[in-house]
C-alpha cells in the first residue's frame, strides 16, 4: 500500500509539464445515483438530480444522522460472475463494475499493449467496514473457523487494485493510495507518473462505501455529517446555511493512456495535464491551509495560467469553516469572482476517495458539451466568499477545469483537467 506522494517544488512541477507523455483519458465509468451509466449520470448532474435519501439498508432511526447519497437499483449479480461476488465487499463490486465500464468505453479489447505495459492504481479511504463487519458478527456467532478475514483492514485498501488487476490482466507497477477525500486524486496523480515511467495504459480512480451500522459510526463521529431530516437542505456547499456533509457512496474510474500510444481511433475525453498535492500545518498551529499552494502548483505542472482555467470543481465540504477556507484559497489564485465554481456532488455525497474521481469524470463531460454543471440545492452564497458560485447549467466554452479535493487529516490535492 503506498503512502500518498508529497508535492513537488515549484521547480519540480514546472520541470514535469515538459514530459513527453502526456496522459489522454480514454474511458470512463462512474457508480453514482442508480449506477446506469455515463449518460445517464450526466443528465442527472445537468438536472440537478438528488440521489439522497434516508438510509435504507438498515433502521437508522436511532442515529443522530440518516441521510445518505446511495446508489439504488444496482444489483451485482447482472454485473459480476457469481463466484466472485462472496469473495469482495461492495466497494471492491463497484469499482469493478466501473472498471468494466471504462474499460469498454476505452474499447480495451482492440488495443495491443502487453500485460507488463497496463496497471492498476486506485484510492479507498473507509476500507473493508461492511465486509469486517460482517465477518465479526460471524466470529461472535459461529466461532473464528468460520471467519475468512477480520485479521487486517490493509487487505480491503487493496483489493480494488488487485481484484481490477487480476480481472483484467493489468501487470504494470499499480498501487493504492489512502488521503481520505483526496485520495481518489492522488490516484489519478500516480497514474499520470506511472505512464511517465513507461507504462502505456493506466486503470484509476476511487471508490468508497460505508453504510454498514459499523462504517455509519466512522461517518457520524466526525462531527460534520449534517443532521438534517430534509434531502433538500441537508448538503449546502458554500451557502450561507450550509451545516454539515452527506456522505455518499460510489466513485468513478477512468483509462489513462499515454498520448503517444492511444490508437488514432480510440476517444480522447481530455487529458490530464496537471496534479499536486499538499499537507496543511497541525491544527491549532494558527496557520492557514496549503490547498492554495497545491492549486498554485498543479498549475505550473500544467503549464496553465489562473486565467486560462474555465471552471472550478470544488472539494466543497458544506462546513462553514472549511468552505470559507477553500473559498479563500480559489480567490486568492484566481481573484474575486474570477472562476466560476461548482460542487455537483452536492447530488451525490461527498464520496470520500470517489469523490475527486467522479469530479474529474464530470469535468471531462463539461469540457465535451460545452456547459457548466449546477450545485444542487446551494442557494444564497455570502458576498464575503467572493466566489461564482454556479447554481444552474451554464453554456460556456470549457477547455481547462480543476478539480479540488480535500481529506480528513490535512491532505490537499489538486488536478488540472485540459480537452
Amino acid at each position: 500500500m503506498s503512502a500518498p506522494a508529497n508535492a513537488p517544488s515549484e521547480a519540480e512541477a514546472v520541470g514535469e509539464a515538459g514530459g513527453t507523455a502526456s496522459a489522454v483519458v480514454t474511458g470512463i465509468g462512474t457508480m453514482v445515483g442508480d449506477g446506469t451509466g455515463i449518460e445517464e449520470h450526466w443528465k442527472g448532474v445537468l438536472e440537478g438530480r438528488s440521489w439522497i435519501r434516508p438510509i435504507q439498508r438498515y433502521d437508522a432511526s436511532r442515529y443522530s444522522a440518516r441521510l445518505a447519497g446511495q446508489i439504488v437499483g444496482f444489483d451485482v449479480t447482472e454485473h459480476l460472475p457469481s463466484r466472485l461476488i462472496p469473495q469482495t465487499d461492495r466497494v471492491t463490486q463497484l469499482a469493478l463494475v466501473a472498471s468494466d465500464q471504462a474499460l469498454a468505453d476505452a474499447a480495451f479489447s482492440g488495443r495491443g499493449y502487453d500485460d507488463f505495459e497496463m496497471g492498476v492504481v486506485t484510492s479507498n479511504a473507509s476500507a473493508g467496514w461492511e465486509f469486517t463487519h460482517h465477518e465479526f458478527k460471524k466470529l461472535w456467532t459461529e466461532g473464528p473457523e468460520k471467519v475468512s478475514v477480520y485479521e487486517s483492514f490493509a487487505w480491503f485498501y487493496a483489493a480494488n487494485t488487485g481484484q481490477i488487476s487480476i480481472r483484467n490482466g493489468l501487470r504494470a507497477a499499480s498501487g493504492v493510495l489512502v488521503a481520505d477525500q483526496a485520495g481518489g486524486l492522488d490516484a489519478i496523480g500516480q497514474a499520470r507518473r506511472n505512464l511517465r515511467r513507461g507504462a502505456k495504459l493506466m486503470v484509476t480512480g476511487g471508490m468508497d462505501s460505508a453504510f454498514d451500522p459499523w462504517g455509519w459510526l466512522s461517518h457520524i463521529s466526525g462531527g460534520e455529517v449534517s443532521i438534517a431530516e430534509d434531502a433538500a437542505h441537508a448538503y449546502l456547499p458554500f451557502d450561507a446555511d450550509a451545516h454539515g456533509y452527506i456522505p455518499g457512496e460510489g466513485g468513478a474510474m477512468l483509462v489513462v493512456e499515454r498520448g503517444d500510444a492511444v490508437a488514432p481511433s480510440a476517444k480522447r475525453y481530455g487529458r490530464v495535464a496537471g496534479y499536486a498535492s499538499t499537507f496543511d500545518p497541525p491544527p491549532g498551529s494558527g496557520r492557514p491551509s496549503n490547498l492554495g499552494r497545491a492549486l498554485r502548483l498543479a498549475l505550473a505542472d500544467a503549464g496553465v495560467e489562473p486565467g486560462r482555467v474555465d471552471v472550478v470543481f470544488a472539494d466543497g465540504a458544506g462546513v462553514p469553516e472549511r468552505d470559507r477556507s477553500e473559498a479563500r484559497a480559489i480567490t486568492e489564485v484566481f481573484g474575486p469572482r474570477g472562476v466560476p465554481v461548482t460542487v455537483p456532488k452536492a447530488g451525490v455525497g461527498r464520496l470520500l476517495a470517489g469523490g475527486g474521481p467522479l469530479d474529474v469524470v464530470t469535468a471531462l463531460l463539461s469540457i465535451r458539451d460545452g456547459v457548466i454543471p449546477p450545485t444542487p440545492h446551494t442557494r444564497a452564497v455570502p458576498h464575503g466568499y467572493g466566489l461564482d458560485v454556479v447554481v444552474a447549467p451554464r453554456e460556456a466554452e470549457v477547455e481547462v477545469a480543476v478539480v479540488l479535493a480535500r481529506g480528513r487529516g490535512g491532505f490537499n490535492s489538486a488536478v488540472v483537467i485540459t480537452a
